[in-house]
């Protein structure tokens, strides 16, 4: 235990004399748990670092930004922060999702650092799996997910490589082929489209909630037929597919905070027959349910039979660095 300490006060101290700014008061933040997760290996650069570098060589010898800093230079340039792995089609599951009564457990902790413009995502031990940075590009279903968890909103913040326009062209955006359209209002009204299943307290069916949908660039299609694979976007051509993330996260009260009943992630492969919610923890991704799950026919007003809402439990997961 006392080389833990020691080796925990090296590390903090090779972060502060790297040019990482230090974190603020967790407490000065609503909804902010005080947490310090392991240091990163890399450290934040003094100087904006890619004012000479190519796109080329920088994503040949690639890793995601090691910090907020470092995120915000590479956006400036449009550069990723997260992983470029180009995401499949299914949200992969986490090996060991909790359950309490028979319920899939939603994570209520919120590990933020850096005022807030940093979210620690965790597993479902509650060990730190990676940093989404606010202002930075992602586009894997974990990231974007997580980023809208901690981010998003009516007037809240969209990764750097979204925009609202679904006309744009990967030639016309600085993203190129990182680019993601699509940021617009999920109506959610069921009467109007009867196979979409009845999200919770979602505006469309006379709920307090207004939902939002943004794709998610998948190399896929779910969507039954003659529907070739394609990639999402090849740097020249946009094909949507059927993957979209569906979210809500308002703060209806106006207290200040946000409830768990005011932050819900959905994640759907399907064009809004089935969907999933994402539980705020890596690979955290619930209970599949919607038209296609109760047997109904795809996208069809009349032969329909979406599943209702499976009900999470709401728990905090606690962190064992901050248990040990």
């Amino acid at each position: 235990m006392k080389h833990t300490k020691i080796l925990v006060l090296l590390l903090a101290l090779a972060l502060l004399f790297s040019g990482c700014a230090p974190a603020e008061n967790a407490n000065d933040h609503p909804n902010i748990i005080p947490f310090q997760p392991q240091a990163h290996e890399g450290q934040c650069p003094d100087a904006d670092p890619y004012t000479a570098v190519s796109k080329e060589a920088f994503y040949a010898n690639y890793t995601p930004a090691c910090c907020l800093t470092n995120s915000k230079y590479r956006t400036k340039h449009g550069l990723l922060s997260g992983s470029m792995e180009m995401p499949g089609q299914a949200a992969v599951d986490a090996q060991n999702r909790p359950t309490e009564d028979g319920k899939f457990i939603r994570n209520t902790s919120a590990y933020y650092m850096d005022g807030g413009s940093t979210y620690v995502v965790t597993d479902e031990t509650g060990k730190e799996v990676m940093r989404i940075y606010k202002g930075g590009a992602y586009i894997t279903l974990e990231e974007v997910a997580a980023y809208m968890y901690a981010f998003g909103g009516a007037s809240g913040s969209l990764p750097a490589n979204y925009t609202t326009s679904k006309k744009t062209r990967p030639s016309e955006s600085i993203w190129g082929e990182y680019l993601r359209v699509n940021h617009s209002k999920f109506s959610g009204n069921t009467q109007k489209y009867p196979y979409e299943p009845e999200l919770p307290d979602i505006s469309g069916c006379g709920g307090d909630l207004q939902y939002y949908e943004m794709d998610i660039g998948t190399t896929g299609t779910k969507t039954p037929g003659d529907y070739p694979v394609k990639t999402y976007n090849d740097g020249t051509v946009i094909t949507r597919g059927a993957a979209r993330l569906v979210y809500a996260r308002q703060d209806k009260n106006g207290n200040g905070t946000f409830e768990a009943d005011e932050v819900y992630v959905f994640y759907t492969d399907n064009h809004y027959n089935d969907f999933r919610e994402y539980l705020n923890y890596y690979g955290g991704w619930g209970q599949v349910f919607g038209n296609v799950t109760g047997g109904g026919e795809y996208s069809s007003k009349t032969n329909c039979n979406p599943t209702p809402y499976p009900a999470t439990a709401y728990e905090e997961f606690v962190s064992l660095d901050q248990a040990a």
